[in-house]
């Protein structure tokens, strides 16, 4: 699975995630998060209506990444001596979101705490997941985030 903890964000997918939104950074510093979902689902990160492991995790990673600008009205990544960059993010004035933008990510969650399935059966993320040590925690922090976009929308 790539993962060193529970969060998305504390995963190989997380990283990724990171990645694609730090090369595309606003001139204006400012995140819309309707913005970062279309260009996300335009560059095969977040799906339409498939269902995979790597789009759930996107979504729940980009939950998390929304959150951590609002919860402190700022980012604040550590410098450091690797090549990262993430730090790029510590200049980010504002994160806006609109109640679609929000409900989206909220589907995205709900259809994944609800183990919605497509064709193929059973969500891989959950599958995964349920098959770890950390499965009790994840699905704590899958519900703080959705309980936190409750409160959003």
């Amino acid at each position: 699975m790539g993962a060193w903890g529970y969060k998305a964000l504390e995963s190989d997918a997380g990283f990724d995630v990171l990645d694609f939104i730090k090369e595309n950074i606003p001139q204006n510093y400012e995140f819309e998060l309707s913005e970062i979902i279309a260009l996300m689902k335009e560059n095969g990160f977040l799906a339409k209506n498939e269902i995979d492991f790597f789009y759930d995790n996107s979504a729940i990673a980009l939950t998390e990444f929304y959150f951590m600008f609002k919860d402190n009205e700022k980012f604040n990544f550590p410098k450091n001596d690797g090549d990262d960059g993430y730090s790029k993010f510590n200049v980010i004035k504002a994160f806006t979101a609109n109640g679609s933008s929000l409900d989206y990510l909220l589907k995205c969650l709900l259809d994944i705490k609800n183990k919605v399935a497509d064709e193929d059966g059973e969500r891989e993320i959950i599958l995964l997941w349920r098959d770890s040590k950390s499965w009790e925690e994840w699905q704590n922090h899958l519900n703080e985030l959705i309980n936190k976009l409750k409160k959003e929308v």
